[in-house]
């Protein structure tokens, strides 16, 4: 039996966890825990000048690291700050521990300082809510959320601590130490997986579509793909769960909002292994993706299941598991031959292809898209992480920038939240400060979370912030100019994007035409690799569309009801004349 405040057990189960950093802002409710943070060999806590962007840290030094994305924060203000960042690692299946203090239990005053119901606010965003009740659960509560964070698909979990527990000491039987859960095998499977391997060997044109629920999985894909021969393709947040330098990859999606690669390597699909994707609106080009009948699909989330396309064989498990055996059925198959060279070469030739068009393409005064990541990708080391934001540049990155590495990039998906990149870009630098790290910013999301620019300076993060600049919220502007012939709130304030940088100590640079790319960015990585953060302010041209933007147009009005249709086409052309 020992006498221990609530808060000394918050900082020894988060170093049981491997906790390396914390996110947020100290207040009344939290100031203890925080004293005992600032103890901690181990544990760094950040302060961060919002708790919505200090959630998009956390949520980045979970997808590109071993730690888990931790935040301690503030009860009410706190929490409904933090609900973006907390929101999005729920919907995209991201990790993170969320601390938060909690008014007094023990007082006799109602209206306390902050005192509302979280549990209910959070309870669509999380996967479980605690409060803890008293001294002798602090710790065993907080192994659960981590395992309960953690196991099948991965999400957020909230923990409320009482400030009255944190500031009195209380009995505890003893110190629980955390012993890590290791994945289930599931022996059950086996019929499945014997059927799905069957359909895979026969089928004449077999093709794989792999997400983020896959991206651990990465060398059993590889090892499937080659045995099957078949072209492989990704989700946008899947984006590195399969190498751009393997023969075999094609890019972003299989639809019309493909890239070309992409979409004639999955043109005659007879059977499609689909891995840890719920074939959602951007995976699917806004559901524009045919699918055969013969649909393999893998995931940890059995809801997924025929939630859009009805699956011939549902696999529910971890990915890496399901594949390792999946790998060995195959092996012990006779596998209908292929014409391996011609596939990677239709491929190669494909890329190549659309690589070209987009470099033929006159920017005029601007800076071309497919030029700049040219010579941002041959500057990177294949380790670099690079982080998109929301907007008009996720697709250009998706198309135009090969990733090479699982995990090593990755943008706001499902919740889509403006303003993830800025902090992104801290959260993975702190995880990992020996790897390169880019962000591709919109004018837009830049403004959005500009503030923890300060974050980055006086962290010494020597990362690069590139701003997509164009005066817009390109991608939506774009979306209002074919029906309405108009743009309504999407044209930006003239920003001085030089004077936010150095206002917070950050370097900046500014690429306005293509002759300046490639010093520009050389001196960026030369900054940042002396622990300087660098904005650089890209004159960027949107003028041409990704195959994203010209698919999602015409599959969203394919999917109209007539009247609706009629209704759109009709006053898109009244509107030009």
């Amino acid at each position: 039996m020992m006498k221990k405040t609530a808060a000394w057990l918050v900082r020894y189960a988060l170093e049981q966890l491997n906790v390396k950093f914390t996110f947020g802002i100290p207040g009344v409710h939290n100031t203890e825990i925080y004293d005992e943070l600032a103890k901690s060999d181990q544990i760094a806590p950040i302060l961060v000048t919002h708790e919505g962007y200090g959630a998009f840290m956390a949520d980045a030094v979970s997808r590109s690291s071993e730690s888990i994305g931790t935040l301690v924060i503030v009860p009410a203000a706190g929490a409904t700050h933090a609900a973006s960042g907390i929101g999005e690692a729920y919907l995209d299946g991201i990790p993170m521990l969320v601390i938060s203090g909690g008014v007094r239990t023990d007082s006799q005053f109602q209206y306390q300082l902050h005192d509302m119901d979280q549990h209910k606010m959070l309870e669509p965003i999380t996967k479980k809510t605690y409060k803890v009740e008293n001294h002798q659960d602090v710790v065993a509560t907080i192994f659960d959320a981590y395992k309960v964070a953690n196991e099948g698909e991965p999400g957020p979990v909230f923990v409320e601590i009482p400030v009255n527990l944190q500031l009195d000491k209380g009995e505890v039987d003893e110190l629980i130490t955390f012993t890590p859960s290791l994945p289930e095998k599931n022996n059950d499977l086996d019929l499945a997986l014997l059927e799905a391997a069957e359909l895979l060997a026969k089928a004449k044109n077999p093709a794989i579509f792999v997400g983020w629920g896959g991206v651990e999985a990465i060398l059993h894909t590889e090892t499937i793909a080659e045995l099957l021969s078949a072209p492989v393709a990704t989700t946008l947040q899947g984006l590195s769960a399969f190498s751009a330098k393997h023969p075999l990859h094609t890019g972003m999606g299989f639809g019309p909002a493909a890239v070309p690669a992409a979409t004639n390597a999955f043109k005659n699909c007879d059977c499609l292994l689909a891995i840890g994707t719920r074939f959602a609106e951007i995976a699917t080009g806004s559901f524009g993706v045919e699918v055969p009948d013969n649909l393999i699909h893998i995931d940890i989330n059995k809801q997924v299941f025929n939630a859009n396309y009805p699956a011939k064989v549902a696999i529910e498990g971890d990915a890496t598991l399901v594949l390792a055996c999946l790998v060995e059925k195959l092996k012990q198959m006779t596998i209908v031959e292929k014409q391996t060279e011609n596939i990677k070469g239709a491929i190669k030739q494909d890329k190549a292809t659309y690589r070209e068009e987009w470099l033929k393409h006159d920017s005029k005064d601007r800076v071309n898209p497919a030029l700049f990541f040219q010579h941002l990708r041959q500057q990177l080391d294949d380790d670099a992480y690079v982080i998109a934001d929301d907007g008009n540049h996720t697709f250009l990155t998706a198309e135009l920038m090969p990733c090479y590495q699982a995990k090593h990039f990755f943008s706001p998906t499902d919740f889509n939240c403006m303003g993830y990149a800025i902090p992104a870009v801290i959260g993975t630098k702190l995880a990992n400060p020996e790897n390169q790290v880019v962000g591709i910013i919109g004018d837009g999301a830049f403004l959005m979370s500009q503030t923890e620019l300060f974050t980055a300076a006086h962290l010494n993060i020597g990362a690069i912030f590139t701003i997509f600049n164009d005066g817009e919220l390109a991608q939506i502007s774009q979306a209002q100019q074919t029906p309405y012939n108009k743009k309504t709130c999407t044209i930006l304030p003239n920003v001085k994007f030089e004077a936010i940088a150095h206002a917070s100590g950050c370097q900046y640079l500014r690429i306005d035409v293509n002759d300046d790319i490639d010093e520009k960015i050389a001196l960026a990585l030369n900054y940042a690799k002396n622990k300087v953060p660098v904005v650089l302010d890209v004159n960027i041209d949107y003028s041409k569309k990704t195959r994203f933007t010209q698919g999602i147009i015409t599959t969203n009005l394919k999917r109209m009801k007539l009247p609706t249709k009629v209704r759109m086409i009709s006053r898109a052309l009244w509107r030009r004349v």
